[in-house]
């Protein structure tokens, strides 16, 4: 049987574009025929889904690794290289990523939820992009644009309409055992649960899924007995069954069970204290008559294995769930939409006489291109002209030989470098 695992690791690389191709058309009887390479083609994206048929995180403990196919070359005749395959990988719902940060950049809570963990590269332009009434024949095109490369923290947080949460031993699989047809590990010790485990419960014409959360014990949230891991899945329950060992074995009176259990969930998350909650009193068969510790709040006393109260029970939840699905469909916010970066740019000064400038369009206008010839080089120190860089390095305080960094390119700096233009010197415009 394959273990549960709600903890892993992802390391997700988009494809590569294709490179843009340098070609010229070669043709009986045309004469100095033009630039026809084609366009690479774009690499392909990873997608994060989730789905109902995977149920925790096992694929990605050993193989965190998941990669997208890259774009293909482009060609002569303008012919373009086609796009890189996307891959959908999919994992449970209720799958939280966070960066390294540890901050949550994408939650999907629901089936069907997609996020794009990495976006592929963008496939570099053919010469034939590059023709203008100035550059007859160029002789340069772009390289594809490396994909995007993220390591994520996954984690699994169980979405049921219903968790069980209770001291150790308090009788939480017996009685999911008892209202559905899971069969956890059951013995008379405490931590019998070490994973939690899901069952459905079927009662008229609502369906109830209930988590049986492994046991918490005072010190939970602060990740004494793992705490953390525990709660973890309380936290998307529609419903919460407080369950109170009324046994005289209890390791607690049943009043300071609540205290405990009511302290920590407050403490790990105050907002599951408004949620809908129901305390119960367990093994109620074996309880003493005479002990009249009850908190007011118990509404039921129920005893899972002769069955007693538990036919009731489950009764209040399928109420209280229909209550709070129907709650929680008149407040849905809809999908919340990740914005992509922002496409300016950004000088720092990393040292003395070395400035790195930051953004998304600086990037591309140097990880794309060929660098290898003087013609493409003086086009790419144009474009950045254009985009405003000399101007914003200029008032960062950088000078003439000074190093730029962008990207993984460093060059040496001069403000006042003529864009190519494919003509002679002399008849090339000066730039201000």
């Amino acid at each position: 049987m394959s273990a549960f695992v709600d903890e892993a690791q992802l390391h997700a690389k988009a494809g590569d574009g294709g490179a843009g191709a340098v070609a010229f058309r070669r043709e009986a009887h045309v004469d100095r025929g033009g630039p026809d390479g084609g366009d690479g083609g774009r690499g392909g994206d990873v997608w994060l889904v989730a789905s109902s048929n995977v149920s925790s995180l096992l694929g990605f403990r050993d193989h965190p690794h998941r990669r997208a196919g890259n774009g293909t070359h482009g060609a002569g005749k303008k012919r373009h290289g086609a796009r890189g395959a996307d891959l959908d990988v999919p994992v449970p719902v209720g799958t939280r990523v966070r960066d390294g940060a540890g901050a949550i950049v994408a939650d999907l809570a629901s089936a069907g939820d997609r996020w794009l963990a990495a976006e592929g590269g963008r496939g570099g332009r053919g010469n034939a992009r590059f023709l203008s009434n100035r550059r007859r024949a160029p002789s340069f095109a772009e390289q594809g644009e490396p994909g995007e490369e993220h390591w994520y923290d996954l984690d699994l947080a169980l979405v049921a309409d219903v968790a069980l949460v209770g001291f150790p031993n308090v009788g939480k699989s017996t009685l999911i055992s008892r209202i559905s047809a899971a069969r956890p590990k059951i013995a008379d010790y405490p931590f019998t649960t070490l994973e939690p485990n899901l069952g459905v419960v079927r009662t008229g014409e609502t369906d109830l899924v209930v988590a049986d959360v492994p046991g918490l014990v005072e010190g939970a949230a602060d990740g004494r007995g793992l705490g953390h891991r525990f709660l973890r899945h309380v936290t998307r329950a529609r419903v919460l069954v407080v369950m109170l060992d009324l046994s005289p074995a209890a390791p607690a009176d049943p009043a300071d069970q609540e205290r405990v259990l009511l302290d920590e969930l407050g403490r790990y998350e105050p907002e599951l204290l408004r949620r809908p909650r129901v305390m119960v009193g367990s093994k109620a068969d074996v309880a003493d008559p005479a002990d009249g510790a009850r908190p007011a709040s118990v509404v039921l006393e129920i005893s899972s294995v002769t069955g007693r109260g538990v036919d009731q029970l489950v009764g209040i939840l399928a109420e209280r769930v229909q209550t709070a699905r129907q709650a929680a469909a008149s407040t849905s916010a809809g999908t919340v939409l990740h914005r992509p970066e922002a496409s300016g740019f950004t000088v720092v000064a990393v040292g003395p006489g070395h400035f790195e400038v930051e953004g998304r369009s600086a990037r591309r206008a140097v990880a794309v291109s060929d660098l290898t010839s003087d013609e493409a080089a003086s086009f790419v120190a144009g474009r950045l002209a254009r985009m405003g860089v000399d101007r914003a390095l200029a008032r960062a305080g950088a000078r003439d030989g000074d190093l730029v960094t962008i990207g993984d390119l460093t060059f040496t700096w001069h403000r006042d470098q003529a864009e190519y233009t494919g003509e002679p010197p002399a008849r090339r415009r000066s730039r201000a």
